[in-house]
C-alpha cells in the first residue's frame, strides 16, 4: 500500500485503482467495475441506478440492504422492499414467480430482484448455481433486472467449488467486499456492464464516495485477491469446527447446522444474548448478538485453528456456567 502508484481517481487517473477494477471485472466475467468505500454504498448505488422512488425490490428476508444499512434504501433510493422466500431466508424461482403481480396503480412497480450470496442473516447460507439461474430466468421473463449483493460471493464460490464468474453469469450486476474474508482494510467493488458502472460512477460522486489517491486502498484489494481467496476454505473449516462444538454444548442451540461458509448462528437456551456476549468478552472472546437469544460468530483470516479451538472451549464453558 505504501508503495502503490496513485493518481486522482475522480478524474480516472489512479493506475492502481484502474488495475483493481480491471482485475475484478475480468475475474467476474463482466465489462467493468468501480471501487467504492463500503459494501453499504455499493448496495445503495445499485438501488439508485436501477430504481426510482416508489419502485419495488423483491429480495430475501433479512437482506443486508434493508436490515443493516440504517434505512438508506428508503431514505436515499426511495425504494419499497418486499421480502419473498422461506423461513431459511432464501428464495427460488417458484417463489419469485408467485410474487410477481400484474400492472395495477394500487401496486408499486416492481423493478429489481435482489440476491445476497452468501446471505449474512441466514448464517452464510448459499444460493447455489441452479437457484441463481432459475431466479434469473424468471426475472428475465418478467423483464426485471437482477442484482447480486456479493459482499461474500467468494465464500459462496469456495463453498460450491465453482468459479465466481459462473455464479454471476446471468445477473445484471454484482459486488465484492474486499474487507471481509479477504482481509483488506477498506473497500468494495461494484461490477457490471459499462453502462451500469457509468451510472454508478455518478451516484458514487453524489454519495461522497469518489476518492482521490485511493490507489493505496486498491493495492490492498489487489493483494487480497492474489493471496487470500483460496484460504477462505480454512475459514469454512474453522466455522464447522466451531459449529460442531456449539452443537454439543449444553445451553446452546445451533441455528445453522448445515452452514457451508464462515458464519455460525446459535441461540442461548437460558438468559439473553447480550448477557452472554458480555460474559464471553470477560473470558476473552468477542462475538455478536443478533437477536434477543441469537448470537453470531464469524471466522476470518485473523483467527487460526488453535484460536477457534480456544473459542469453542470458551463458548462451551460460559454456556455451562449459565445453564
Amino acid at each position: 500500500m505504501a508503495t502503490a502508484e496513485v493518481g486522482d481517481d475522480v478524474w480516472r487517473e489512479d493506475p492502481t485503482v484502474k488495475a483493481l477494477e480491471r482485475t475484478v471485472a475480468e475475474r467476474f466475467g463482466k465489462a467493468a467495475a468501480l471501487l467504492v468505500p463500503s459494501g453499504t454504498m455499493a448496495n445503495q448505488i445499485a438501488l439508485m441506478v436501477y430504481c426510482r422512488p416508489g419502485d419495488e425490490v423483491l429480495l430475501a428476508p433479512g437482506s443486508h440492504c434493508i436490515a443493516y444499512e440504517g434505512g438508506a434504501a428508503a431514505a436515499l433510493a426511495g425504494v419499497q422492499p418486499r421480502e419473498i422466500g422461506d423461513a431459511q431466508m432464501l428464495f427460488g424461482g417458484a417463489d419469485l414467480r408467485r410474487a410477481l403481480r400484474p400492472a395495477n396503480i394500487h401496486y408499486p412497480p416492481t423493478r429489481l430482484v435482489w440476491l445476497e450470496n452468501s446471505h449474512n442473516r441466514a448464517g452464510g447460507a448459499v444460493f447455489d448455481l441452479d437457484a441463481i439461474d432459475e431466479i434469473c430466468a424468471v426475472a428475465r421473463s418478467a423483464e426485471l433486472t437482477v442484482h447480486l449483493d456479493g459482499a461474500r460471493i467468494l465464500n459462496a464460490a469456495i463453498a460450491l467449488d465453482r468459479p465466481v464468474d459462473a455464479l454471476v453469469e446471468h445477473v445484471d450486476s454484482t459486488s465484492l467486499c474486499l474487507s471481509k474474508g479477504l482481509g483488506a482494510p477498506v473497500g468494495s467493488v461494484l461490477i457490471g456492464s459499462a453502462a451500469f458502472i457509468e451510472s454508478a460512477r455518478r451516484y458514487r460522486k453524489m454519495l461522497g464516495g469518489a476518492m482521490r489517491q485511493s490507489g493505496i486502498l486498491a493495492a490492498a484489494g489487489l493483494y487480497a485477491l492474489a493471496h487470500n481467496v483460496e484460504r477462505l476454505r480454512d475459514d469454512h473449516a474453522h466455522a464447522r469446527l466451531l459449529a460442531a462444538a456449539i452443537d454439543r454444548a449444553e445451553g446452546l442451540t445451533l441455528r445453522n447446522p448445515q452452514g457451508r461458509t464462515n458464519i455460525v448462528l446459535f441461540d442461548v437456551v437460558e438468559g439473553d444474548a447480550a448477557d452472554f456476549v458480555e460474559r464471553c468478552a470477560g473470558a476473552g472472546l468477542l462475538i455478536s448478538a443478533v437477536g434477543d437469544q441469537t448470537l453470531r460468530a464469524v471466522t476470518h483470516l485473523d483467527v487460526d485453528r488453535n484460536a477457534c479451538l480456544r473459542a469453542a472451549e470458551t463458548l462451551c464453558r460460559v454456556a455451562g456456567q449459565q445453564s
